[in-house]
C-alpha cells in the first residue's frame, strides 16, 4: 500500500486544491425595450421593464 514519506505542508495542499477559486462571469442579456445590458430575469435597472411589462416606474431624467 502506497504511503506517504513526508508529511505533505499545508501551502502544498492548499495549492493543489486552489483550482477551484476560479468565477464565471455571470451572462449579460440586451434589455429587450431600451438595449441596456443586464443579468437575465432580472428587472431591467435602467427603464424598469420585465419581459415587456413597466415593472418599476422610473422618472424621467431628462431635464
Amino acid at each position: 500500500m502506497a504511503v506517504p514519506k513526508a508529511k505533505t505542508s499545508k501551502a502544498r495542499r492548499d495549492k493543489r486544491r486552489s483550482n477551484v477559486w476560479k468565477l464565471e462571469a455571470p451572462g449579460l442579456v440586451k434589455c429587450a425595450h431600451c438595449g441596456e445590458y443586464t443579468r437575465p430575469h432580472r428587472v431591467c435597472d435602467a427603464c424598469g421593464y420585465y419581459d415587456g411589462v413597466e415593472i418599476v416606474k422610473k422618472a424621467d431624467e431628462t431635464k
